[in-house]
């Protein structure tokens, strides 16, 4: 097996997920990373963000991500060989007021990664945007959609239903001039 160290961003995820679905974890990336791996890294994000599908108990994926040698500090789980961090933030698996139950899977040398779609991803952007006002987000779903094809009408669809028509008819023409 290729080392760790050794590993993309994309690769170690696949990884890690993959040593989950082993010990009966399944789990979907969400959150910066799914940005970083649709945009090519143009927005880098430090951590994992593994939403689990299923119930899980936190002992039982400490004991799982501890077998493979890391070391929880905090909400995060650390491995020596690697600056990235994973995190496992509350499910369900949902964006705004709705669940996903669709993903995206890339297969690399080291395992199978399920992730949230581009479309959805840009929706997981637009909505700390819309709830939150972080700017950053907005910015991280234009570089998703400047880089993958994403599902405008979908995401408008998503936009109302989050009573968010407003905001999204402001910021669709930038969505659109940034489609691939």
């Amino acid at each position: 097996m290729k080392p760790i160290s050794d590993m993309s961003r994309t690769e170690f995820a696949s990884y890690v997920a993959s040593k989950l679905r082993e010990c009966g974890i399944t789990v979907v990336l969400s959150g910066g990373s799914c940005v970083s791996i649709y945009s090519d890294d143009k927005y880098v994000s430090m951590d994992l963000d593994f939403i689990e599908v299923g119930l899980f108990s936190r002992a039982a994926i400490t004991r799982c991500m501890c077998s493979l040698g890391f070391v929880e500090m905090n909400r995060y789980f650390k491995h020596t060989d690697t600056d990235l961090l994973v995190e496992f933030p509350a499910g369900p698996l949902g964006i705004g007021n709705e669940p996903i139950t669709e993903y995206e899977e890339i297969t690399t040398s080291v395992g199978c990664l399920r992730l949230l779609s581009p479309t959805d991803c840009v929706k997981d952007r637009l909505a700390w945007f819309f709830h939150t006002g972080d700017t950053e987000c907005l910015e991280q779903a234009y570089l998703v959609a400047g880089q993958q094809k994403v599902d405008v009408q979908e995401i408008e669809r998503w936009s109302i239903g989050e009573g968010k028509k407003e905001d999204f008819t402001e910021l669709k023409g930038t969505l659109i001039s940034t489609q691939k």
